[in-house]
Formats: structure tokens, C-alpha cells, sequence
């Protein structure tokens, strides 16, 4: 049993003590990802630009940890506030239409009153038994 922990350098991980992702036994556990550009710690006020960001840095982390979003299987969405969940529609189609995982959404506060939506998935990589290479 191995286990790889993926860090994006947001200054937030090591602040709160988690990482990016966890690579262990085949999966990949991406936590609640949000809209912030980590080269620049700028967030958009918009939240289907903020749903944008945090698909590219899920993709980042995924990457890293040698898969992609296909591989993802899992995926919980969480907003402040679910009126703004429709105008995320079209990006989620985007990255994970062809994909289709199973999909939670949830309304709850978050953790800084500029993010619009959190999103966390679950991947299996490649590979892995019983996974598709």
C-alpha cells in the first residue's frame, strides 16, 4: 500500500494541513477545490469562471497524480448558494459530459465569501485493478 500526497502550492494546504490529492491504492482523492488561481491567489467574481479555474486545477492535481478527468468516477459540487449551481451547467458538461461520473451537489457555506462553488472529485488511475488502462 502506497500512498503519494500531490500539492498544488496553494499557500491554503499547508495553512490548514491537507493536500491537493492522495494517491492510495489505485485512487485519487481530490479535495474541495475551489476558483482560486494558485500563481496568482486571485479569484473571479463570477462563478462559471470560478467553476472554469477549479476544473484546471482538479486537471493539474490529476495530472500529477497521473491520470485525468476521465478517470474521474466521483464528483461532489458544493455552493454557497444553489441558485448559482445553472450557470455552472455548461462547465461541468464541458469537462466531465463524456465522462458522466456520479454527482453530488450540495448547498453549504465555504470557507471565504468570495468562493462560489467547491468542487471535489474521486479518480481511479489508470491501471489500477479493475480500472481501464
Amino acid at each position: 500500500m502506497s500512498r503519494r500526497l500531490i500539492s498544488s502550492g496553494s499557500p491554503f494546504e499547508g495553512e490548514i494541513g491537507y493536500s491537493r490529492a492522495v494517491v492510495q491504492d489505485g485512487w485519487i482523492f481530490v479535495a474541495g477545490t475551489t476558483g482560486f488561481d494558485y500563481a496568482t491567489m486571485q479569484i473571479a467574481a463570477d462563478v462559471a469562471a470560478q467553476a472554469e479555474q477549479t476544473f484546471a486545477n482538479i486537471a493539474a492535481a490529476l495530472g500529477r497524480a497521473g491520470a485525468s478527468m476521465a478517470d474521474v468516477v466521483r464528483v461532489r459540487y458544493i455552493l454557497p448558494d444553489a441558485a448559482l449551481w445553472p450557470a455552472c451547467w455548461p462547465v461541468t458538461r464541458k469537462w466531465l459530459g463524456e465522462v458522466r461520473p456520479a454527482a453530488t451537489m450540495i448547498v453549504a457555506g465555504l470557507q471565504d465569501p468570495r468562493m462560489l462553488i467547491e468542487i471535489e472529485v474521486t479518480a481511479r488511475l489508470p491501471g489500477a485493478c479493475g480500472a481501464p488502462a
